[in-house]
């Protein structure tokens, strides 16, 4: 799979790596989070957010984090850097620490931003 770009941080002994996938299709991104389960089978979370410009779609998925806590921050994020044809996405390992969901929303979105520097 060719991500674009990759970061990983840790916050709270949780490791936060996220993904940055170039797209145009609904099915690139299906593809990309097949390959991402495969890779990370032990991850607690496979958390993304998308924007594509033709035809215009945006979707944002906190996959079991608690509601909003997670795609939402991302694709925020991606609406705020006005980027489009982008998904993100942010794979977590619980390191045994609840964050909260003030502390998800922060990490969540620092993924995201980290990507695009």
């Amino acid at each position: 799979m060719n991500f674009k770009n990759q970061i990983e941080i840790i916050e709270k002994k949780s490791r936060f790596i996220g993904y940055l996938l170039e797209c145009t299709k609904e099915d690139e991104v299906k593809l990309a989070l097949d390959f991402l389960r495969k890779e990370h089978k032990k991850a607690t979370h496979i958390c993304w957010a998308c924007r594509l410009k033709t035809p215009f779609y945006e979707k944002a998925v906190d996959d079991g984090e608690p509601g909003g806590s997670a795609g939402r921050p991302i694709l925020s994020v991606l609406q705020k850097k006005d980027v489009s044809n982008v998904c993100v996405f942010v794979v977590r390992y619980f390191g045994g620490i609840k964050l909260g969901a003030g502390g998800l929303v922060r990490a969540y979105a620092k993924v995201t931003s980290e990507l695009f520097k």
